[in-house]
């Protein structure tokens, strides 16, 4: 439980949440460790629901059903992702674009998440999983995965892909990037030779540091560091035409840049959240790509260790909670 932002979290004993109407209680198998929660933990996020349970990489099976939530789901392996609902009524819900929505609520910071042992949640952002996964290897697709997608689908369907930031996301949009046969250029924090070494062996053909510059121009730039300097260094290394997608919810501001970075059609985009619709696309994906994750589990009374390795960038892949 975080009590107070840039606090640590305090392991407490509490009674299992009962399900509202339209929610599923889910017993937690495992919980992906997110950037973002980071971002929650440090009140780069305004105003957080407080006292708060972390985590929105959720994988866990249906114990229990609030009014109104499909039997189906009862018994069943599901995910939970960051956005935990929407209104439904409002112009972007309506018009296919939740994950805009003016109502939102979001798993792990408006609402209690995955860093327990059960979660109450919206049946409908509930995601049925194969009973073949692995739990802790699936747990980071929730959002590193479905966030990469949403990002790669928005950075069109360019050969040349440049990640910026290879960490959990990256790590598994590389794997994507391949089975679609477009080439992955890696950047990590400079003098990370682990992280380059780890970025080669997910399949980028060519990995350096941030402030260096790829061999060939690239098509598209998705950057998943925080780092706000990074778009002017992304920029000067797409093609005109080119794009560069901001992946993350929270960055650094970007700095002043000449405007000629930004000329020829070159554009810079950010993506917010996801959609049903996304999910089940990358579900699919994931079967037919046969991704893997590298994941490194903690006990659930180890959280505090598992961010702050991952503030650290100790982490190859992505961290897991497992209860």
């Amino acid at each position: 439980m975080l009590d107070r932002v840039r606090t640590p979290l305090r392991l407490v004993e509490l009674p299992d949440p009962s399900p509202s109407a339209g929610q599923v209680l889910i017993r937690v198998e495992a919980c992906g460790v997110c950037r973002t929660d980071l971002h929650v933990f440090d009140g780069d996020l305004p105003d957080p629901k407080l006292p708060l349970i972390l985590g929105h990489e959720i994988v866990g099976i249906v114990v229990a059903l609030g009014s109104g939530a499909p039997e189906t789901l009862l018994g069943r392996r599901v995910g939970v992702p960051w956005l935990g609902h929407t209104c439904g009524s409002c112009s972007f819900c309506c018009g296919g674009k939740e994950n805009l929505c003016d109502a939102p609520r979001f798993t792990g910071y408006t609402l209690d998440g995955g860093f327990a042992t059960h979660v109450a949640a919206d049946a409908n952002y509930a995601f049925v999983l194969p009973e073949s996964l692995d739990p802790i290897a699936t747990a980071p697709l929730l959002c590193a995965g479905l966030i990469g997608w949403r990002s790669l689908t928005m950075a069109g369907d360019g050969k040349t892909i440049g990640l910026y930031g290879f960490g959990a996301a990256a790590h598994i949009l590389a794997q994507v990037c391949l089975w679609k046969q477009q080439e992955v250029y890696a950047f990590v924090r400079p003098g990370d030779d682990e992280g380059k070494r780890f970025a080669l062996e997910m399949g980028a053909v060519w990995a350096g540091s941030s402030d260096q510059v790829p061999p060939k121009p690239l098509d598209a730039a998705i950057l998943f560091a925080p780092a706000g300097e990074l778009v002017p260094k992304a920029l000067a290394a797409v093609r005109k035409g080119g794009t560069v997608v901001c992946g993350g919810i929270h960055m650094s501001d970007i700095p002043a840049m000449p405007y000629r970075l930004l000329w020829g059609e070159r554009r810079v985009v950010s993506v917010a959240n996801l959609t049903r619709t996304d999910a089940h696309e990358f579900l699919e994906v994931v079967r037919a790509a046969n991704i893997r994750t590298v994941t490194t589990p903690y006990p659930l009374a180890q959280a505090n260790d598992a961010l702050a390795n991952l503030r650290a960038g100790r982490l190859n892949g992505a961290a897991v909670l497992v209860t």
